[in-house]
């Protein structure tokens, strides 16, 4: 891949236009740039224009059966890109009314005009309103739905900073808007909706995320897909290995799992950290970095889960032990995070 100047523009309130108009151009012209999402940044293209679509498949090296989430503008940009079948009209409705703009994802029926490399050639497209005001105006600008996975090489961490976006795709791409550090941390929750007679409707959860399942319970029953190994994936972030750092990493079900190799260096992925604990007391660690310092709140865990591992990976450790949290609301999310990140569990 040939060499690329990496520019980044900022998008605070005095330099938002020209940031929105620089990125449209780009992205009119076919171009693929990094654009901030409150989740993760993202990599977009225009999702009706083919050859930028395989240019996010190319900058990120993502094999082309993984399919890409679709961010649209407003809510009449729906119909572009998906079909909403009348049995589930009135949830789609309900979940779009109460989480968009926001980090939920919905699989519907895809739209006929649509690209099929956008969806890797799956009938259903991933499909969301993204909250940030940033991605949002370009959206609107464009005039055009967004393809858009994480900015990052396929596999790795995903990026919550335009200096991550650099460090992973620094030579690759033209742009990256800079919209500050995303405030959600994690990708987005994906949900398929199915009908029933007379009853709240499943939601099949495709991928844990910040809208949790206690918050849509509200609205229907949830049941979480179970993936079969080898198969290709039906929705974005669905392979078992993902969100993975270059060093090793391995998740402990309880502290006593953990049999050091004399000669090892070893980081430790802490929730709380702090001077003492069952994981910090272990062992001598070469490097400790917590999530939730001190407090121990999973909203703050999971809007620093991968900087905290970006940040033990670049400690020059040999393996990256990380801590297990409650599997309970957020941290349903950031355990399935952490199981796609380790090498073994």
């Amino acid at each position: 891949m040939s060499e690329t100047e990496t520019r980044i523009v900022q998008a605070n309130d005095e330099e938002m236009k020209e940031a929105v108009r620089e990125a449209c151009g780009l992205l009119r012209s076919g171009e693929v740039v990094a654009l901030p999402t409150e989740t993760v940044y993202g990599l977009a293209a225009d999702a009706f224009n083919p050859d930028a679509v395989a240019r996010v498949f190319e900058v990120k090296e993502r094999p082309t059966f993984d399919p890409l989430i679709v961010h649209i503008g407003s809510w009449p940009d729906l119909k572009k890109v998906a079909v909403v079948p009348d049995d589930i009209e009135e949830a789609v409705g309900q979940v779009t009314s109460e989480f968009w703009p926001g980090p939920l994802t919905l699989v519907l029926p895809k739209h006929p005009d649509l690209p099929d490399l956008v969806t890797s050639g799956l009938p259903k497209v991933a499909v969301r309103q993204s909250g940030s005001k940033v991605f949002r105006a370009i959206n609107k600008e464009l005039g055009s739905a967004i393809a858009a996975p994480s900015a990052n090489r396929f596999g790795r961490i995903s990026p919550t900073s335009a200096a991550a976006v650099e460090k992973e795709l620094g030579g690759r791409i033209p742009l990256i808007v800079d919209g500050g550090a995303c405030r959600e941390g994690l990708e987005s929750t994906i949900i398929e909706i199915l009908p029933r007679e007379g009853k709240k409707p499943i939601f099949k959860l495709h991928r844990a995320g910040p809208i949790t399942k206690e918050m849509l319970q509200k609205f229907g029953k949830v049941e979480k897909v179970k993936e079969k190994v080898g198969e290709a994936p039906h929705a974005p972030g669905q392979l078992a290995s993902h969100y993975a750092p270059r060093t090793p990493l391995t998740l402990l079900a309880k502290p006593e799992d953990f049999q050091p190799e004399e000669g090892k260096r070893y980081g430790l992925m802490s929730y709380r950290g702090g001077d003492s604990g069952p994981y910090v007391d272990l062992h001598e660690w070469d490097v400790v970095e917590a999530l939730s310092p001190g407090s121990g709140k999973l909203a703050e865990a999971a809007v620093r889960l991968f900087f905290v591992m970006r940040q033990l990976d670049e400690a020059g450790v040999d393996e990256i032990i990380a801590e297990p949290l409650s599997e309970t609301g957020l941290g349903v999310a950031i355990m399935d995070r952490l199981r796609r990140a380790s090498v073994k569990e």
